[in-house]
């Protein structure tokens, strides 16, 4: 039997040998290769089933903007930096003022003063001893501690305690406005101080729900507790990966459903199925070797390993089926199907994996992780689907029943095939770029909107109504201090940020944030300062005013609260409590309050941003709003780049990238649509929606190109590629996204969006290289010319 002709243009490759010396190490060494192979999986296998999740505050933020170098560098010297937990204790009955009440909120706040991880020195509840009352009398200041000395429970110290509590103006902070409730306040170590390690989120999540929440509901019927902050919502967030599990079978088993339809072939549906799921393994396992963990965002990148090797996969399969169909034994249909697709496999995956290397560019670490996790996998496909699947398949050849349905269907003229071919006739062409411009123009119009950051209270990244968003909920709507925080730090010399100076100017920085929209309240030492110098002054609100008089100055800030001066007074902070953490309201205070600092600051006083959550929120919306289009950018160049040394076209490059550039604006558009913004969770589907979609275009093109070289003329050449790989392509299109489609019902809201949005690219990029490929071929690569080129050269 002879040997197929090459079907690949001479451009491909730098020398003739190339080909058949890889082939040749690959399948002369067959056996060899596939006891390494299952030495390696054994070996990564283990490794893989032992990685641990992983989180880290400091891993979710962008340590290199100025605001979170500016936060770090003050960490000691200030309280409310963003990582903390506060848990609202509720009664359901009555209000807060009874022993039952008051024994439940100590025995709480003793539980979460040993919960590892906690810096104990700056908890705060009404039984800690740092949360204080101060009056002014005839006698001059008094106060104490808020739980009275000689409290027993009884009504009368009861009653003493509501009144130090009134005079405390901890109202709206850790006592609810309704006395319905209070906080126990618990700002964590990222790395707990005795041992060295670092905070296990998961764990300290689960003592919280264990210890906390279940142990006093249970104890007290009247009892119900809220909590929330950023190691909750990663906890909650970790245990809702459990769930992935099932998404993870659920996709395994429909897409070898669908395989089995589509190859009617046991091995073909079994082998490619196996060589993905070694693929993930191998990716696992490599990455716990490097001493990478999962985190809540790259749990989801074995998912993508596996979509993108069952992509590949299916096409191994599709050409063993032809040829085998031809009548070539298991070997030779394997070798041939190899010699077919490793070219336009490398440059497929090779894309993938540089569309996923640009996710470095953003200077967040569990992005980053994301890349690297994403990279490995695909280095992983490269082996698994192109050398382990082929060397399978050698051995085991397409079963009876698949080379009979390739026979029935695969070599009749088909119907659907000849009309979906005339997408490349001359008189259909310029409808199909007419329409694609209204989509992108459209898609321009509407992605006008689309906003960087969240775009909803509480977590976006979990459901509304999770258990989370529910207490975060309640108690945005029971305390006037909201639980979104940006801190504005105000540096001075040391001994000097009690300065009238200083002191006057941050009195100016709050009033205009109390004009800003989105604002709810802030705090500073001088509220500080105006209260007391007023209760000073027989509380005459005249006297509610920062002295000129430095000594007056001193004597109202001497009892001021920890967190609103450091040590050697070198630094204090603004506290502003934010309405929520969207984008739009992040956005708004943070121009006031740079605008502000850049006219204010000065040799006195410098005005620094930013630290709390929404200071850390700030600082990650803005690395990812400068990161997106260079990151695309970059995508697009390295794609249309690899695309050119392949196939050495302009031509081609635009044949192939135009749509996917369609693709990207029709997403964003639709996010804009739905209120999905780009963030942390969002941002790498991008990314990872370009370097999926670009494998479709290089399997259709390399395939039309050859038919085009044998002297056919477009539109048969177009309807030779559908009938072969152009089948394989929608099949796989399809597939990846009914995949993908089943996330949408997952419990951990990124993931729901990430499966939607994946959905729609996978979709819209298959259909873009059936559709709209073939009529850029149509304008772009001169067929006419190229076709009687070909049959000159005969």
């Amino acid at each position: 039997m002879s040997n197929p002709k090459h079907d690949k243009g001479e451009h491909y490759f730098s020398s003739p040998n190339a080909e058949p010396f890889l082939e040749r190490l690959i399948f002369n060494n067959r056996a060899i290769i596939l006891i390494a192979f299952l030495l390696l999986t054994v070996f990564l296998g283990y490794n893989a089933v032992k990685i641990q999740p992983d989180a880290s505050f400091e891993r979710m933020i962008p340590l290199e903007h100025p605001y979170i170098v500016n936060m770090l560098e003050h960490r000691d010297d200030l309280e409310n930096l963003g990582n903390f937990v506060r848990i609202a204790v509720e009664v359901e009955e009555g209000d807060i003022f009874t022993k039952e009440y008051m024994e439940t909120l100590k025995a709480i706040t003793d539980e979460v003063f040993f919960l590892p991880g906690v810096d104990r020195s700056g908890l705060k509840s009404v039984w800690t001893p740092n949360v204080r009352w101060v009056e002014v009398t005839e006698q001059g200041f008094q106060g104490g501690t808020v739980i009275p000395d000689d409290y027993d429970g009884s009504r009368e110290s009861l009653e003493q305690l509501r009144q130090n509590i009134l005079r405390s103006n901890e109202v709206g902070r850790l006592i609810s406005d309704n006395f319905r409730s209070t906080i126990v306040y618990a700002p964590l170590y990222e790395t707990n101080p005795e041992t060295g390690e670092a905070l296990d989120y998961a764990a300290f999540s689960q003592q919280l729900e264990e210890k906390i929440r279940q142990k006093y509901e249970e104890q007290n019927p009247d009892i119900e507790i809220h909590i929330v902050g950023f190691a909750k919502k990663v906890g909650d967030l970790i245990e809702g990966i459990g769930s992935i599990a099932w998404f993870a079978g659920i996709t395994i088993v429909l897409t070898t459903v669908l395989l089995f339809w589509y190859s009617r072939c046991i091995a073909g549906t079994l082998v490619p199925v196996f060589s993905s799921i070694v693929a993930v393994f191998w990716q696992l396992g490599i990455l716990r070797l490097l001493g990478y963990g999962l985190d809540p965002y790259s749990v989801l990148v074995p998912f993508l390993v596996f979509a993108i090797g069952i992509s590949h996969g299916v096409q191994v399969v599709n050409a063993m089926a032809s040829e085998a169909a031809k009548g070539f034994d298991p070997l030779t249909s394997a070798r041939l199907a190899f010699r077919a697709l490793y070219i336009p496999g490398m440059l497929a995956l090779v894309s993938d994996a540089f569309g996923f290397l640009t996710l470095l560019f953003i200077e967040v670490d569990v992005i980053r992780d994301l890349a690297v996790a994403a990279g490995i996998g695909v280095a992983v496909i490269i082996v698994t689907n192109l050398v382990l699947h082929p060397l399978i398949m050698s051995y085991i050849g397409i079963t009876k029943g698949g080379v009979n349905h390739v026979q029935r269907h695969g070599e009749k003229e088909d119907r659907k095939w000849r009309v979906m071919s005339y997408f490349s006739h001359p008189g259909v062409a310029p409808i199909s770029l007419l329409i694609a411009m209204l989509g992108l123009g459209l898609g321009f119009y509407y992605k006008q909107d689309l906003k960087v950051g969240d775009l909803d209270q509480g977590a976006p990244e979990l459901r509304a109504d999770s258990r989370y968003n529910l207490d975060n909920k309640y108690i945005i709507e029971n305390y006037s201090s909201s639980a979104d925080i940006l801190v504005v730090m105000v540096e001075t010399q040391k001994e000097q940020c009690t300065q009238y100076e200083v002191l006057t100017a941050m009195d100016r920085l709050q009033w205009e944030l109390q004009n800003t929209p989105g604002v709810q309240s802030s705090v500073s030492l001088a509220d500080v300062s105006k209260v007391v110098t007023k209760a000073l002054n027989e509380g005459n609100w005249k006297w509610f005013e920062i002295s000129r008089n430095q000594t007056i100055i001193n004597a109202s800030i001497r009892e001021a609260p920890s967190g609103l001066i450091n040590t050697d007074c070198s630094l204090t902070p603004v506290l502003v409590f934010l309405e929520d953490h969207k984008a739009e309201t992040l956005r708004t205070v943070v121009d006031v309050v740079e605008d502000f600092a850049g006219e204010h600051s000065n040799d006195v006083h410098n005005f620094k941003l930013a630290a709390g959550n929404a200071g850390v929120e700030a600082a990650t919306n803005e690395v990812i709003s400068k990161a997106k289009n260079l990151m695309l950018i970059f995508v697009y160049g390295v794609v249309s780049l690899l695309c050119f040394l392949t196939f050495r076209s302009i031509r081609a490059v635009l044949c192939i990238v135009i749509p996917l550039g369609l693709t990207s604006v029709l997403c964003e558009a639709i996010m804009a649509v739905s209120g999905i913004g780009i963030k942390v969770a969002t941002l790498p589907v991008i990314a990872l929606g370009v370097g999926i979609g670009v494998d479709y275009g290089i399997y259709i093109y390399t395939k039309l190109e050859k038919y085009l070289l044998e002297g056919k003329t477009l539109q048969d050449a177009y309807y030779e590629t559908l009938r072969s790989t152009g089948k394989a392509v929608i099949f796989t299109g399809v597939t990846l996204g009914l995949g993908v489609v089943t996330w949408i019902f997952s419990p951990i809201k990124f993931q729901a969006d990430m499966g939607f949005l994946l959905f729609f690219m996978f979709l819209w990029n298959m259909i873009g290289s059936i559709w709209l490929l073939p009529a850029l071929a149509r304008f772009l690569l001169r067929p006419d010319r190229m076709v009687a080129k070909a049959r000159a050269a005969r």
